[in-house]
């Protein structure tokens, strides 16, 4: 049985980023905090947390303490807050999120409407709306569109969350398209998140079986399993060997592997030599 390992699998550039960001500041010996995690995966969060990182849920007056921001960003109370309390920060925010802040603050400061598409609930898209001075419009899926507020709206400037799936993000702008007269759309989805979703819709036609690595939390892995899923129903979505079943490798002749953003390659290794081991058996 062969083994397929996307090119893509595993780490993307910001998170590596963020993680040399975190380590270097925690070899300081200063005192460093974060709200929430660092990135969406366990095994991550807990070498953060050995290193000597703080997780904690909210900002307090103090003195010489750094605030470490997350790869997903934040928002600018969170900023603003903070340097208010005394903490001094350290920006790990991915450039490419960045870039996404930029474009909708520029387009906001030109009077466009700001409509995000994106999971309403997920830290990139706070840290995105949190920016803005004004409310913007989030959007999950299609039937979301509501057409008693899209259609008051006269100009309209659409941005998207970086790990969104692109077949959905574009069928969601058409259909904005046919509301709003002036639509400027910036497909801020990022180059790993299409490389990753480009490898994924070719891999589950050509390979028996699709595992797909990483966190439930994984905003990003769980994307690539949808689209996996949808093309190859033998997709299964872990993150550790321990959620295999041996069975799920009967009459297998290839087996296709990728991992989301956050996934550790350690995680990867791990799995592939528990996977040899069971179609070794």
């Amino acid at each position: 049985m062969h083994i397929n390992l996307a090119k893509s699998a595993g780490f993307c550039f910001g998170v590596k980023r963020a993680l040399n960001i975190a380590f270097q500041a925690a070899a300081t010996g200063e005192k460093v905090s974060m709200l929430g995690d660092i990135v969406h995966n366990e095994e991550v969060v807990k070498e953060v947390k050995k290193s000597g990182i703080r997780k904690i849920k909210s900002l307090k007056p103090t003195k010489n303490e750094f605030l470490l921001i997350r790869a997903h960003g934040a928002d600018l109370n969170t900023f603003n807050k903070a340097i208010q309390f005394g903490y001094k920060i350290i920006d790990a925010t991915c450039p490419m999120v960045r870039e996404i802040h930029k474009i909708a603050e520029n387009m906001e400061k030109k009077g466009f409407k700001i409509i995000v598409i994106g999971d309403k609930r997920h830290d990139e898209v706070y840290g995105i709306i949190g920016k803005l001075k004004k409310k913007a419009l989030v959007i999950e899926e299609l039937g979301d569109i509501n057409l008693r507020i899209i259609g008051k709206i006269i100009k309209a400037c659409v941005v998207v969350q970086s790990t969104q799936n692109q077949e959905k993000v574009l069928k969601i702008v058409s259909g904005l398209k046919k509301h709003i007269k002036q639509l400027e759309f910036f497909n801020t989805i990022c180059l790993p998140t299409r490389t990753k979703q480009n490898e994924i819709r070719n891999m589950p036609l050509v390979n028996n079986v699709m595992i797909i690595i990483g966190s439930k939390k994984s905003a990003n892995t769980k994307r690539l399993y949808e689209i996996s899923y949808s093309l190859n129903k033998r997709s299964y979505w872990i993150n550790s060997k321990q959620e295999i079943k041996p069975g799920w490798f009967k009459n297998t002749h290839s087996v296709g592997i990728t991992a989301g953003a956050s996934t550790p390659e350690k995680t990867i290794s791990v799995i592939i030599e528990h996977i040899r081991k069971i179609v070794a058996k």
